[in-house]
């Protein structure tokens, strides 16, 4: 099953030619989610050959503009492209009135339905429950109400081991039930355990997106053991002070929250454009957290099954 972020925007609130601000696309089995929304996210999209009108679901942070200024320009090309499916749009409750302002603005009618979830960004909850896929909000410590997000998938079934239903001629009608743990009794009466039939399921696999924050500790529990963490990193550790300031974080906040949280890989990103390379901002964050690795635009992350 497919499992992937692409980075559509790696810099911080001032576009530059090689970095656009914050923007991402989760790709989980072939279903998009795009994180944040910056100015030029549509043209990032088009750059990486990602096909707008796939996006179901926007999940945006907050509302400093260099998360949210492209939105209504994307919401705007999928109307003109044609769009008839719906739209959810999950953000902090103003945003709602935001859009409609511009829509009603520009005289729009939109041809699709949107959908609109307000967050509660100071909570952590469950905002999307599906089959095999729930995404929470994860509260951050930022100017404004902010919030992050956490991708993380529910267990699977059991897997089949083909061979073995085969050789046992096991009916089809049994197959959902053993998926889900049940033993096979044949009709000469012998049991065949369901770990001798089936192998162990994929270990659910778990993003989370940090976006703009302060160090925050209290986000720790939530995203504890997560297989790939991103994390704002705007300044490097001589800043740390002008990071405090603006309610942002520093390479060792980023790297230190990885570590004590346990997760499998830091992602930094957000950075500003003081800074020509993200090199020392990578080097910096490894002495504290070895797997530390650096976003930048176009940058596939690949969350890969254990």
């Amino acid at each position: 099953m497919i499992f992937t972020v692409t980075i559509l925007g790696s810099n911080s609130a001032i576009p530059t030619t090689r970095r656009n601000p914050s923007a991402q696309l989760v790709n989980h089995n072939e279903r998009f989610y795009l994180i944040d929304c910056a100015e030029g996210t549509q043209i990032q999209l088009r750059k990486f050959k990602i096909k707008i009108q796939r996006i179901s679901h926007i999940f945006i942070s907050h509302l400093h503009g260099d998360h949210f200024f492209g939105l209504i320009g994307l919401i705007s090309s999928m109307h003109l492209l044609g769009r008839t499916r719906e739209l959810h749009i999950y953000g902090p409750a103003q945003l709602e009135e935001i859009l409609q302002v511009q829509l009603k603005a520009s005289l729009t009618e939109l041809n699709y339905p949107m959908i609109f979830h307000p967050l509660n960004p100071g909570i952590n909850e469950v905002i999307f429950d599906e089959s095999n896929l729930a995404i929470s909000t994860i509260p951050l410590d930022h100017r404004i109400p902010t919030c992050g997000f956490l991708f993380k998938e529910k267990p699977g079934k059991r897997k089949l081991i083909r061979e073995k239903i085969k050789e046992l001629n096991i009916p089809t009608e049994k197959l959902l039930g053993i998926k889900n743990g049940d033993d096979f009794v044949n009709d000469a009466g012998e049991e065949f355990p369901n770990d001798a039939i089936t192998n162990d399921p994929s270990v659910p696999r778990s993003y989370a997106y940090c976006s703009d924050t302060g160090y925050n500790e209290n986000i720790i529990p939530i995203i504890k053991e997560a297989d790939v963490l991103y994390h704002e990193a705007t300044f490097m550790n001589d800043m740390v002070e002008v990071a405090r300031n603006k309610f942002h974080s520093t390479t060792i906040d980023a790297a230190t929250i990885a570590k004590k949280a346990q997760v499998k890989k830091l992602v930094i990103g957000h950075f500003s454009t003081r800074y020509e390379s993200y090199e020392p901002l990578l080097e910096e964050a490894r002495t504290v957290f070895p797997e530390t690795d650096a976003a930048f635009d176009g940058k596939v992350i690949h969350i890969e099954n254990e």
